[in-house]
């Protein structure tokens, strides 16, 4: 669909915002005076308009608005390298003057990558690319205004290289406003499923989650179900999944089939999975990352939505053991506003990898 519409002309215009454009303004780039760029000492032979300023230094507990934007438009492209702790650096997007933030998300996480370690991803939405380049192809439409800020959490500087690519258009009357919520609990409860979007209120679809499971028992974990409460559904969703790999697109435990001794991990436009730490198949401790975008089957709701997946392996008896492992996830979802109040995102220690 997008290679059919690329030949045709349309009266969108482009900007982009970077630290070499902070406002995206037509004719606004490599203007930073040699003085004040970033990487002054680098260009010190060259002057004004050779790299001056390439990236932004962000203090410890300060908030940095990377971009605002007047609409109408829409967001295309992202492009991100962070330095630090991923889980330390927390990425919000604000449509339309809200003060609720329509994504609140550590860095890492929001690209996939939610383990503090890079790992190569191709999708349609998201891709992560060596050395740490941090993408993604969201389309983000906005009427009013879009603001995005980077809080850094930790207690020393970050260096960030980053470039927003955006139209400025009229934006038609149906389009709805990306949303992306992450949520960490670490340990599940016993017997409690995990709960990955929930108070949703709205006429929306939901479009993508992905999840960091850390595995705290031995043996096959996945056997959980996720369900899709929509619509004022009660006790029962009217969307259940049949297990935690096969709603990520694979089967039979991600074990390779030749073997039967090893995970097998993949990356696709629409699902993927991989394996951050492992001493032996089916051991404790080990740590996943596995997405599933639901761009080619959005998941259409009309007033509600809530979502969870179970955390299920094996015990004695061919009977299911209720997991208490490190869960976390993103959803990814577009919807109107107003957005409902997030909760409350977890301190740094809440979130930290240990």
């Amino acid at each position: 669909m997008f290679m059919e519409n690329l030949a045709r002309l349309s009266n969108a215009v482009s900007r982009s915002i970077s630290p070499e454009n902070f406002t995206g303004e037509k004719g606004g780039g490599a203007r930073c005076e040699l003085e004040d760029g970033s990487a002054r000492e680098a260009a010190r032979d060259l002057g004004k308009g050779w790299k001056v300023n390439p990236y932004i230094r962000v203090a410890g507990g300060e908030t940095f608005e990377i971009a605002r934007i007047q609409g109408p438009g829409a967001i295309q492209h992202i492009w991100l390298t962070p330095t630090g702790k991923w889980r330390d650096t927390i990425i919000r997007f604000y449509w339309d003057g809200q003060e609720e933030p329509s994504v609140e998300c550590p860095v890492g996480d929001f690209f996939c990558c939610g383990w503090q370690e890079y790992f190569q991803i191709s999708t349609l939405a998201v891709c992560v690319n060596p050395g740490s380049a941090l993408n993604c192809y969201w389309t983000m439409p906005f009427r009013k205004e879009c603001r995005i800020t980077l809080e850094n959490r930790g207690p020393e500087e970050a260096v960030y290289y980053y470039q927003i690519d955006y139209t400025l258009e009229d934006v038609p009357e149906d389009a709805a406003y990306f949303h992306a919520q992450f949520r960490r609990v670490n340990p599940l409860p016993y017997k409690e499923p995990y709960t990955i979007l929930d108070g949703v209120r709205g006429k929306g679809h939901y479009v993508g989650t992905y999840m960091a499971w850390g595995v705290n028992n031995n043996g096959w974990w996945g056997e959980g179900e996720i369900k899709f409460y929509m619509d004022g559904d009660g006790e029962y969703p009217t969307i259940c999944g049949t297990g935690t790999e096969d709603y990520f697109c694979g089967s039979y435990n991600f074990e390779d089939p030749h073997t039967h001794q090893n995970y097998v991990e993949f990356t696709t436009p629409y699902g993927g999975f991989y394996k951050v730490s492992m001493d032996a198949l089916y051991q404790s401790q080990n740590r996943f990352g596995a997405y599933r975008f639901h761009i080619a089957d959005p998941i259409r709701f009309e007033n509600s939505l809530r979502v969870t997946i179970q955390a299920l392996g094996w015990r004695d008896g061919k009977r299911y053991l209720p997991l208490q492992d490190d869960i976390s996830s993103v959803a990814f979802w577009y919807q109107g506003l107003p957005t409902a109040p997030f909760p409350r995102l977890g301190s740094r220690d809440d979130l930290e990898i240990i």
